[in-house]
């Protein structure tokens, strides 16, 4: 097998456009946002992520996301999330996903499903070898509910020579970043919003592949930190960590974000699906004056 390691830069995650109802996937909302992410310059997409709410779609649905994106791409490479943290159940996940691909994807993330280096290893490599597919190793403890030690996870990623990129969620996560971008030489991208963006940067991480409703402002900090260092960065990231902030709210965090991506023009509803919870009336006025004041955020999109 061989396999090519993820480029530097931004990967946006997708959300996954619901109709109004929350019973279908909005598949023209879908496009749309995928236009947008190739007309900013994104690095690269990833479909089916949590951000995705892949766990809560059907295998039919998720055909549906991937060859909706992928149509939408063009050359823009694709990462597609597994959900399972079963190796049987993912890589049927992986089976349904692939054949809705007309081209190998760039990578299947895969969430890390034990804290043992070991049952890692052999986790990541079945899943490639069964798939014939390079793997983003996902760490995210908060949704897998695993937890595993940073130095645990470098010594597992260095015996997986499928391994096209690391994925680092587990919180705080710059000391994360840190350990792993040291000890691997495979590139190592920070989540989380983009809440810990700066600081992952500064600490080696190649970039962020994340769901923030404003992909301009990643890709804005991680362009100025390659160009100018950390100031440079910081100069830029400080105009939208407030909405960043704001988004990343525990269990609303995703309601919130697809009303700032309604409020673009990105997408046509914020209809989420259970567990998410709903975004509280209350905090939508706040949403919309931090999106007023956020560089890029209104009037890009009809």
């Amino acid at each position: 097998m061989t396999v090519q390691k993820l480029a530097p830069g931004v990967w946006g995650v997708l959300a996954t456009p619901l109709t109004a109802d929350g019973s279908g996937v909005d598949t023209a909302s879908l496009t749309r946002q995928v236009e947008h992410y190739v007309r900013i310059g994104a690095t690269g997409l990833t479909a089916l992520g949590v951000f995705g709410e892949a766990a809560r779609l059907t295998p039919d649905e998720r055909s549906t996301v991937v060859r909706t994106v992928a149509a939408a791409a063009g050359d823009l490479p694709l990462v597609v999330g597994l959900s399972a943290l079963d190796v049987e159940a993912a890589c049927a996940e992986a089976a349904n996903v692939l054949d809705a691909l007309d081209r190998p994807p760039a990578g299947l993330m895969v969430q890390v499903a034990s804290p043992d280096p070991d049952a890692v290893v052999e986790q990541m490599t079945t899943v490639a070898e069964r798939t014939g597919q390079g793997i983003v190793v996902q760490d995210y403890p908060v949704v897998s509910g695993v937890s595993i030690a940073a130095d645990d996870l470098v010594a597992a990623v260095r015996r997986i020579p499928a391994a096209v990129a690391v994925k680092s969620e587990s919180s705080p996560s710059p000391p994360a970043v840190a350990t792993l971008a040291a000890g691997l030489d495979v590139p190592v991208f920070g989540g989380l919003g983009g809440t810990g963006l700066l600081d992952e940067l500064a600490v080696g991480s190649a970039g962020a592949m994340t769901g923030f409703s404003v992909p301009e402002g990643l890709i804005a900090c991680v362009s100025a930190f390659r160009d100018g260092g950390f100031a440079a960065a910081r100069e830029v990231w400080r105009d939208y960590l407030p909405l960043v902030n704001f988004e990343f709210q525990a269990r609303i965090a995703l309601a919130l974000r697809k009303h700032s991506l309604v409020h673009r023009g990105l997408i046509d509803t914020p209809a989420v699906r259970p567990p998410a919870a709903p975004a509280p009336q209350a905090l939508l006025p706040v949403l919309l004056e931090h999106l007023r004041r956020t560089p890029h955020a209104l009037g890009v999109a009809s």
